[in-house]
């Protein structure tokens, strides 16, 4: 093995720092997506040279190559990975997989929880209203998902609003916005330099759910006032804690100027995709993978060159 192993360990961190503008410039859908995807395959890539790093201590080890037919001596001599390097992939490895685990776990049994309580809330219909004082609205999935909004929610707004907010969930809901949000978590759970890239697709998928209200609509003035006031009567009438797999009009945990920018973007035109961008974004997806398989080709040779048997 190579220098290539290395780079796919330290592109997810590059893509950290890159996802919030990217999020915030291109197209909301396509942000989702082109997120979504790349964190899944930097984590994957990532992992995968983790991988190679430990296999390539291992094997070194006289008590598996002596096992399996491999030279030693060979595997020290031609591969230049430390014993620091390999010694560190392992641990790291074991460390991303149990908590990659760990989350799947716990969000499937989320999960399995969120559908149950939907098809516990009352009525048949896909959007229910409670006698909750405080302002709070938010989708649940499930089979069927189901809308949740509270009367504080609705007093707040004029009927204009209402029908924004309850567009805006639609969104989240007839989109499935919360497999992207659990699949950019997953990412971020097994390499944490993922992590901006998680809280950008949060903030992706409230911008996608803003835009088809807009369009919805035909008012993006209307659907940036709602959002605003949906934020100063949650924010009056602290409201509940949203439930651990449901996405409401203010995100789950907002980042700081999350909603401001929201506003400000609805009262921008409709967004476009800028293709440096994108060109930009792929090309960083691509090292990783192209690395990780160079990686990978790298230390099936060197198996090949130390096989004695």
């Amino acid at each position: 093995m190579h220098l290539a192993v290395y780079p796919p360990l330290l592109l997810p961190a590059l893509a950290g720092l890159s996802a919030g503008p990217l999020a915030r410039r291109l197209e909301p859908r396509l942000a989702t997506w082109l997120l979504t995807v790349a964190g899944l395959v930097l984590a994957l890539a990532g992992t995968v040279a983790l991988g190679l790093l430990a296999l390539a201590g291992l094997v070194r080890l006289p008590m598996f190559s002596g096992l399996d037919g491999y030279s030693p001596e060979v595997l020290a001599r031609e591969d230049p990975a430390a014993w620091p390097a390999a010694a560190a992939g392992a641990v790291l490895l074991v460390l991303a997989a149990s908590a990659t685990l760990r989350f799947a776990v716990r969000r499937a049994r989320a999960l399995w929880s969120a559908a149950l309580d939907a098809a516990c809330l009352p009525g048949r219909d896909a959007v229910v209203v409670t006698e909750d004082r405080r302002a709070d609205a938010y989708t649940v999935p499930g089979l069927p998902g189901r809308i949740v909004i509270s009367h504080g929610m609705l007093d707040a707004l004029d009927p204009v609003g209402q029908d924004i907010i309850l567009a805006h969930e639609k969104a989240h809901l007839d989109h499935h916005h919360y497999a992207f949000v659990a699949f950019a978590q997953m990412s971020a759970a097994a390499n944490p330099f993922l992590r901006p890239l998680a809280a950008a697709v949060a903030f992706s998928v409230e911008r996608w759910a803003d835009e088809d209200a807009a369009r919805g609509t035909g008012d993006r003035r209307a659907v940036a006032e709602t959002v605003a006031r949906a934020a100063v009567a949650t924010k009056r009438t602290s409201a509940g804690r949203l439930p651990d797999t449901a996405l409401g009009a203010l995100g789950r945990h907002p980042a700081p100027g999350a909603v401001p920018r929201r506003v400000a973007a609805l009262l921008q035109p409709a967004p476009r995709s800028p293709v440096h961008l994108l060109l930009i974004a792929g090309l960083l997806v691509a090292m990783s993978t192209v690395c990780a398989l160079d990686a990978s080709h790298d230390l099936h040779e060197l198996l090949e060159l130390a096989d004695v048997r």
